[in-house]
């Protein structure tokens, strides 16, 4: 078996639906990168060059859909069609049948209202039951209590600690290694 993120589907959901990132989705992206709560929870600590920050961030939408390595999808409302931001699976691994996967919504007047939970769900079920994957993991940092809970509804089960791996205002952050095994995903109810 030979897995591919080639394929760039569209996922439906009932409060979102995920989709390739284009750009279009630009305006959405730049707002999400300039919001210091989104660079928080990140750990971003560089925003994108001054001056370059829409044409570097159109090059990088622009250019998702030519590697096979990665998907990158946007998340969008399902009744609006906005952009509420982004899904990735990155780092395959094909011998390994794993990846890395990562989140961020376009601002805190997106989180708690099931959009975060509903993408991690379907990218996973897409991950696990379309590409054939095994494993999949995330590194969570120690002071976003409310995306381990997500992580955990999603069957991510906590591997281990990079023991002081972020320094955020003058102060050390754990990260946090969680991984989901395939088996472990389909047993959720």
């Amino acid at each position: 078996m030979h897995l591919s993120f080639a394929d760039k589907p569209t996922l439906p959901g009932s409060a979102v639906v995920l989709r390739p990132v284009s750009v279009t989705d630009v305006p959405g992206l730049l707002t999400m990168l300039a919001d210091p709560e989104v660079q928080r929870l990140t750990g971003t600590h560089r925003a994108l060059e001054s001056g370059r920050e829409r044409e570097q961030a159109e090059w990088w939408y622009a250019t998702r859909a030519d590697h096979d390595d990665r998907l990158d999808l946007a998340i969008t409302s399902r009744e609006s069609g906005e952009y509420l931001g982004e899904v990735v699976l990155s780092e395959l691994d094909t011998h390994n049948r794993s990846c890395a996967f990562r989140i961020a919504l376009a601002g805190s007047r997106h989180l708690g209202r099931g959009y975060g939970t509903e993408a991690t769900r379907l990218l996973l079920a897409h991950a696990f039951d379309t590409v054939g994957l095994h494993r999949i993991e995330l590194e969570v940092f120690a002071f976003n209590p409310r995306a381990i809970h997500v992580y955990e509804k999603a069957g991510f089960r906590w591997e281990g600690t990079r023991r002081q791996a972020l320094r955020w205002d003058d102060e050390w952050i754990d990260a946090y290694v969680m991984a989901v095994l395939a088996h472990e995903w389909r047993a959720l109810p």
